[in-house]
């Protein structure tokens, strides 16, 4: 069994070493765990096992020590086993300056605090001296190796010198980044350079702070650390930390660049570090000549990214979860009375906080401190001031006594913004408008199309990328930090020419808007979601920028966007919204509040909403007949008419009126499409295409496969073969001809349909369900059953998860399903998909729909079968099925 076992905190593993040093040189034995813990064991149990198998426990107190969750068990198991203290199983050596309580309290320590290293051993052993006969020569080791008291003495930590600036007491969320730091300093031969990079306010200074403290006092750099402030003379403070601290006696009669050659000539042997802080340029680093040796490294801190030979160590914001845990750790030190966290809307909005400020640890830090001492304010009392008054919120202004950088959010960042020239800055400036998203560099360009492309990328990289500002995320993708944005856009607004900014970046929002198409495939779909959220800055924060004729388009075309993709709760809020800012801003008599009504209707009849749908059309309509006796915009108008018109006929169409009502309102947006937009116009081609469909439905075979036929035609010559809407005028004439039994022509183009728009489209595309249900109505006119089952399965699958299991458009697949079954003579699982059909058709449609009256008439069909196959045993008790049993058994119609 070991004498003594060490517990320490992993700050104070210098200490830990020198005491265990010192006590095995006493003849004692010992365990810690930097010397007796192995890769691969269990951190866990071999802390157990030392605790349990070592007679005494020596606790190591310092301010760390006391404040670690992991070093309390490690005493209290010695406490536990002796509360009195008789046996002095527990044994507390203070190294640094702190105030054990609690259960610690009482308990007599040993102190080392402010003696030097020949008293510190001495007081050490005599506090441990039971008078043992300890012989005067040291004992052979009887074993092969060498024993721990062979390996050279650790640093006495308090004898390395060093100048180390105050630091912060709380340090929290960046215990790997000192590890990484450690581990890039030590490698190569010769001197090596870090450099601690990042935007103003990450925390670079305290970072090396915080690092050169912890390597101080684990006895890593003996030869010294030096702080030194790279704005100030820097062989001068290294000549003055020489003398006072390696007590160097330097001749006066030298030059300073002499006098620095000797300090390096004659330092301190070991290891060393050298900290610049805060290093505007590498010349300055370059200029103190450090020798080419390994026993020096060079640690920078910088707004800079530098090169070569400087090895960039960039550090990021917090994560959520460090974020979350220094703001508590900041409330919970300085007002124990207020737990910042009691309840879930307290933690909602803490995120809210932390998230807002982009995790930034010098915002984190004021808005802690600034809880901290003001303890009748709530959390939603500070969201609500930070709104209201963003960067200049007092609690991202006044920096504390306690903090070691003393500036505010705002002036940390107005060092960058000096730096830059006026061009840079109207480019940050600029940057400031765009969404807090990703920010494809090309639409950068097209709001600055005065200045050379080569000039703007010189701007960004040797600018704004190298002090900083601005973040590389991918290949031509950059993003601003949420408060470095707050920033720049409280400096926008201070511009001239900050309305030219606003007016360029909404025209060029408003021309990548009207490329988005109605039917987007998933490339263009990958291509236009980098940009969706800063069309969302243009409709939204930016829409009294707009022009007039302008204005609906963002908002519009997003809407569009998420149609495409059946995101109809997304696409409904746009469309909403265009209604409201169209209204706003030319009241209800217009025709872009007439047109953003048509585009809300097409949401409502997506979602299975008809009343609603109808309703907004006729509003639509209303619009539009008072307006066009008189409206300059005769084009625009008729237009508005005419897509107005289709989408009504839409709708009528899915309640199942196949009438010359609904013929007439096609026939006219059919007519209005030809003269002002020309007759190969692709909108030409879909009112072709629904005219089609509506002679379909009728029985016309003849008039639709004319009409699918030219609609064709037009979209091959205008989008191609490959495009969806190609695709989906090749499905209405694949539709006609299953129809007309042409069974082989219906499989192939089905079949091809299918591949193409799985391919462009997806596999969860509305459109692939449609295909799956054409396709499997082929196989089941085969006797492929297996093949349509699947397809049909796949369908109800789809149509689902985009619309919800209760919309009409489910009724079809459904349908076909119960039919597909009951061909197979599987009577209760098709009985089940009647019942499940016919429950939405009668909920959602009237029971005259064509749909509706398609179910019911193929479920009596059924019925028969059952009936005459005698098998009426195998259905359920569902009131439905049973009362059409009674009334055919008793040959009631």
């Amino acid at each position: 069994m070991k004498d003594f076992f060490v517990s320490y905190n992993r700050h104070d593993r210098a200490w830990a070493e020198w005491i265990a040093w010192t006590l095995e040189a006493a003849g004692y034995t010992t365990v810690i765990q930097a010397w007796d813990f192995r890769a691969g064991g269990n951190f866990v149990l071999d802390m157990q096992k030392a605790a349990s198998e070592a007679e005494r426990t020596i606790a190591v107190l310092s301010e760390n020590y006391l404040k670690s969750r992991f070093t309390a068990p490690e005493w209290a198991a010695a406490f536990a086993q002796d509360p009195t203290g008789e046996k002095h199983l527990l044994i507390p050596v203070r190294i640094g300056a702190c105030e054990p309580t609690g259960l610690l309290g009482p308990i007599v320590y040993v102190d080392l605090v402010g003696i030097d290293e020949a008293a510190a051993e001495n007081v050490l052993r005599r506090s441990l001296d039971e008078n043992r006969a300890k012989p005067e020569q040291k004992p052979r080791f009887p074993g092969g190796e060498s024993s721990q008291s062979d390996r050279p003495k650790p640093v006495f930590p308090p004898s390395i010198p060093s100048n180390l600036p105050p630091v912060s007491a709380i340090f929290v969320g960046r215990e790997e980044e000192l590890e990484r730091l450690h581990t890039q300093l030590q490698t190569g031969d010769t001197v090596a350079i870090s450099a601690i990079s990042g935007m103003g306010g990450i925390g670079k200074t305290e970072l090396a702070a915080q690092y050169a403290l912890e390597q101080r006092d684990m006895g890593t750099y003996p030869g010294g650390i030096c702080w030194l402030k790279a704005r100030e003379d820097l062989g001068t403070q290294i000549v003055l930390f020489a003398r006072s601290h390696l007590e160097l006696a330097i001749p006066e009669d030298l030059e300073l660049a002499a006098q620095m050659a000797y300090c390096w000539n004659h330092w301190r042997p070991g290891n060393t570090l050298l900290v610049l802080d805060d290093v505007q340029t590498y010349q300055a680093v370059a200029g103190v000549s450090v020798p080419q040796r390994s026993q020096f490294r060079v640690l920078l801190t910088t707004r800079l990214k530098l090169q070569s030979p400087v090895q960039d160590f960039e550090i990021k914001v917090l994560s959520e979860e460090k974020a979350i845990e220094l703001l508590q750790t900041l409330v919970d030190r300085d007002r124990p009375d207020l737990r910042l966290l009691q309840e879930v809307g307290d933690l909602d909005t803490t995120k809210q906080i932390c998230q807002w400020l982009g995790y930034l640890p010098l915002g984190i830090e004021l808005v802690g401190r600034y809880l901290a001492r003001k303890p009748d304010t709530s959390l939603e009392t500070l969201w609500q001031r930070l709104q209201d008054k963003r960067l200049e919120a007092k609690a991202l202004k006044a920096a504390t006594r306690e903090m070691p950088t003393p500036l505010g959010v705002a002036a940390a960042f107005e060092l960058s913004w000096q730096e830059l020239t006026p061009p840079a800055q109207r480019s940050a400036a600029l940057l400031s408008l765009f969404a807090l998203a990703e920010i494809p560099w090309t639409l950068v360009e097209a709001c600055l199309p005065d200045m050379d492309s080569e000039d703007l990328e010189d701007l960004r990289d040797e600018s704004l990328l190298t002090l900083h500002l601005l973040e590389r995320t991918d290949q031509g993708m950059y993003q601003l930090h949420q408060l470095l944005r707050e920033f720049f856009a409280a400096k926008r607004e201070q511009m001239a020419d900050v309305e030219q900014l606003k007016r360029s970046f909404c025209r060029v929002m408003v021309t990548v808007a009207q490329k988005i198409p109605r039917t987007a495939t998933l490339d263009l779909i990958e291509q236009l979601t980098p940009v969706i959220p800063h069309l969302k800055e243009a409709a939204t924060t930016l829409h009294s920028c707009l022009t007039n004729e302008d204005l609906i388009i963002p908002s519009t075309c997003i809407g569009r966007f998420y149609m495409g993709q059946a995101n109809f709760v997304e696409a409904l809020s746009w469309r909403q919204q265009c209604v409201e800012i169209a209204k706003e801003r030319f009241g209800f008599n217009h025709p872009d509040v007439a047109a953003s009504l048509t585009n809300l209707a097409e949401v409502h009849q997506a979602q299975g909403l008809y009343q609603d749908s109808e309703r907004l059309y006729n509003g639509a309509f209303y619009i539009l007949e008072r307006l066009l006796p008189h409206y300059p915009d005769r084009r625009g108008i008729f237009l508005c008419v005419a897509a107005t018109s289709n989408g009504l006929a839409n709708l009528y169409c899915k309640q199942g009126r196949y009438d010359k009502e609904t013929e007439l309102l096609y026939q006219n947006a059919l007519t209005v499409f030809r003269q002002e937009l020309g007759t190969h116009h692709p909108l030409v081609a879909t009112g072709l295409l629904n005219l089609g469909n509506l002679y379909r439905l009728r029985g016309c075979d003849g008039e639709a496969e004319t009409c699918f036929l030219k609609s064709l035609k037009i979209r091959e010559q205008e989008l191609g073969t490959e495009h969806p809407d190609y695709a989906a005028s090749l499905n209405s004439l694949a539709v006609l001809y299953h129809s007309q039994k042409r069974y082989e022509e219906a499989d192939s183009l089905f079949t091809r349909i299918s591949n193409l728009n799985r391919c462009s489209l997806g596999e969860n595309h509305l459109r692939t369900a449609t295909d799956a249900t054409n396709l499997a109505g082929v196989y089941q006119s085969q006797e492929r059953y297996e093949e349509a089952e699947s397809l049909l399965i796949e369908s109800l699958s789809i149509i689902a998860q985009q619309l919800g299991e209760e919309h009409p458009d489910i009724v079809v697949p459904l349908n076909n399903l119960a039919m597909l079954y009951g061909s197979q003579g599987l009577y209760s699982k098709a009985e089940s998909f009647f019942l499940q059909a016919l429950a939405i058709a009668f909920d959602k449609l009237e029971e005259d729909h064509p749909c509706s009256q398609t179910a019911f008439q193929n479920f009596l069909r059924f019925l028969l079968e059952v009936i005459q196959e005698q098998r009426t045993d195998e259905l359920s008790d569902d009131p439905l099925t049973q009362e059409l049993l009674r009334q055919m058994q008793q040959g009631e119609e």
